[in-house]
């Protein structure tokens, strides 16, 4: 899917936008809506706790089905939408009873096809859902459980997919979208397919006011700052001091690890995402 590039008339035409030639369908399903609370960025006293939080443009939230736990019960695909709390586009799939749910639409899902989830082996087709045991290597996959039971957590994001590298007994090996490499345990079930919407990442806003339909307030530099606000603030013109680079508390913003080493599920990663291999 390409994007679409206009002739800039106004700020919100330049650069590139969105094709949403995808999406078939412009109402969303009234069942499956619900309507949510934006916090701006302060708590329970109206302070504000965290910066660059706005309030954004009112929307309602899209109950999204992450479980799949309909098992053996054929779908089909109604109508694809756009839902504005995430990046990827969202399918309404019909049950033979009737029931409507959301699922994250799959790169080639298109609507009248259908889709199953179910906890043996089935048809290795897009948009279906079953365990990890039960593929073959080298599928792409996505809304990948973590623990088996759970809600889908792992590749939900426009364009991203996973590779199931093989099974080895109880646990399969994955290559994640951020290329590490872990086990994953194999009873956990993931949908056949990648994320569709690829292109998202390639969009450009184009104007600040759409930045702040989406929640975004502005962003000052720290270097921009004063060394009382900063601690790379200060100086004649745009240095830091020759310092690293830090967060207005002195984190340091690039190279630090932020991972616990104490983390229980240390042993499941086998190379991190920088190609280094987890001593054991």
């Amino acid at each position: 899917m390409a994007l679409i590039q206009k002739r800039p008339l106004t700020p919100g035409q330049r650069f590139h936008l969105a094709n949403k030639a995808e999406v078939t369908k412009d109402t969303p399903e009234k069942s499956l809506l619900l309507s949510i609370k934006k916090s701006g960025g302060r708590n329970c006293h109206g302070r504000a706790t965290m910066r660059r939080i706005g309030g954004g443009a009112h929307k309602l939230y899209r109950i999204v089905d992450f479980k799949r736990e309909r098992f053996d019960q054929p779908a089909t695909i109604v109508g694809i939408e756009y839902d504005p709390n995430r990046t990827a586009f969202i399918a309404l799939v019909q049950y033979e009873d009737g029931e409507k749910r959301y699922i994250l639409a799959p790169k080639g899902l298109s609507v009248g096809d259908k889709i199953v989830s179910s906890q043996k082996k089935i048809e290795y087709n897009v948009g279906n859902n079953m365990p990890l045991s039960e593929m073959p290597p080298s599928i792409k996959i996505h809304a990948i459980e973590l623990k088996p039971g759970t809600k889908a957590s792992i590749a939900r994001t426009a364009g991203t997919s996973a590779q199931l590298i093989g099974v080895e007994g109880e646990k399969a090996m994955l290559r994640m979208p951020s290329g590490e490499i872990r086990y994953v345990l194999a009873r956990c079930r993931a949908t056949i397919g990648e994320i569709g919407n690829e292109q998202h990442q390639n969009e450009s806003l184009g104007k600040a006011g759409r930045a702040r339909w989406l929640g975004r307030r502005p962003v000052s530099r720290g270097v921009a700052r004063n060394p009382v606000d900063h601690p790379m603030g200060g100086g004649q013109g745009k240095t830091s001091g020759g310092g690293h680079p830090v967060s207005p508390w002195g984190q340091l913003s690039h190279g630090k690890p932020t991972r616990k080493r104490s983390k229980t599920t240390n042993n499941m990663i086998v190379t991190r995402r920088n190609g280094r291999k987890v001593k054991k």
